[in-house]
């Protein structure tokens, strides 16, 4: 678990986002998926690709995936994602109204597991579903707050108002395990033969699941991207941190598939305002 402490701020009352997803220049279905939501006590309504509302009467809930065998993947694993977290999630914001103390983290932990017991369940039942699997990575804002989940090679990067960008989610992969260890840079990381291998995903047959969570004091100013593998292959990390600090996901997506197109792209730009 992560906790990055921001200075005392009154919690930040106003989030902007905008979504995107495009299936690439060489792949014909599109596997990736995203996700806006907000929630409170009562209900979870999804939201529109480009948006700006208050913290004030509900949560907000942001997502990527990106699916693995099978055309339809990632789709289920983003209903799946919305089904469990409309289960789940309005009654730990009625908790919270209530001033009763909530575990985020534990809570995400057990949506993730929830939806990889379904996924696995898919797998079991459905012939055309069999082996399938997918990557998640998943924030959940509250007034001062980003907590996060994450399972795969998706990532969820962080730039506070005027800072660096962070890599807030750790890469389930053997090559990511490396660059974390510092015994590959970037460069490297990125042409290695391995690159595509996955340790952990959702599904797919696997019975560990260790989903990296944490949680992330913000404030005005501060801007966070989920984006899958597709946009990190286009877009280098000093590039994509001076376009995180002015472009929405339509722009970061254009120019990733511009630049490499191999795979699907997806992305979610935040900004708390």
């Amino acid at each position: 678990m992560s906790d990055i402490h921001p200075s005392q701020p009154p919690p930040p009352a106003h989030i902007r986002w905008s979504g995107m997803t495009h299936p690439g220049r060489v792949r014909q279905n599109n596997e990736d998926t995203f996700l806006c939501l907000t929630f409170n006590a009562h209900e979870v309504r999804y939201l529109g690709k480009l948006g700006d509302a208050t913290l004030d009467a509900g949560d907000f809930v942001f997502a990527v995936s990106d699916g693995m065998g099978g055309a339809k993947s990632g789709e289920f694993a983003s209903k799946i994602a919305a089904e469990k977290i409309t289960q789940l999630l309005p009654k730990s914001f009625k908790q919270s109204a209530q001033h009763i103390a909530i575990g985020h983290e534990d809570i995400l932990q057990e949506l993730f597991s929830r939806i990889h017991a379904e996924l696995l369940k898919l797998g079991r039942y459905y012939d055309e579903c069999r082996g399938m699997g997918a990557t998640l990575s998943l924030g959940w804002f509250t007034p001062g707050w980003l907590h996060f989940a994450h399972i795969g090679d998706s990532r969820i990067y962080y730039l506070p108002k005027g800072g660096s960008m962070k890599q807030l989610t750790h890469d389930h992969s053997y090559v990511g395990w490396l660059q974390r260890k510092g015994e590959i840079n970037e460069r490297q990381a990125r042409t290695h033969p391995r690159k595509s291998v996955l340790m952990q995903v959702l599904g797919a047959g696997r019975q560990f699941l260790e989903p990296h969570v944490g949680s992330v004091g913000c404030e005005p100013g501060d801007r966070f991207l989920f984006c899958t593998d597709g946009v990190i292959d286009g877009i280098w990390d000093h590039r994509l941190a001076d376009m995180l600090a002015k472009d929405d996901a339509k722009t970061i997506v254009e120019h990733a598939v511009t630049e490499s197109g191999r795979d699907n792209a997806s992305a979610v730009v935040v900004e708390v305002t």
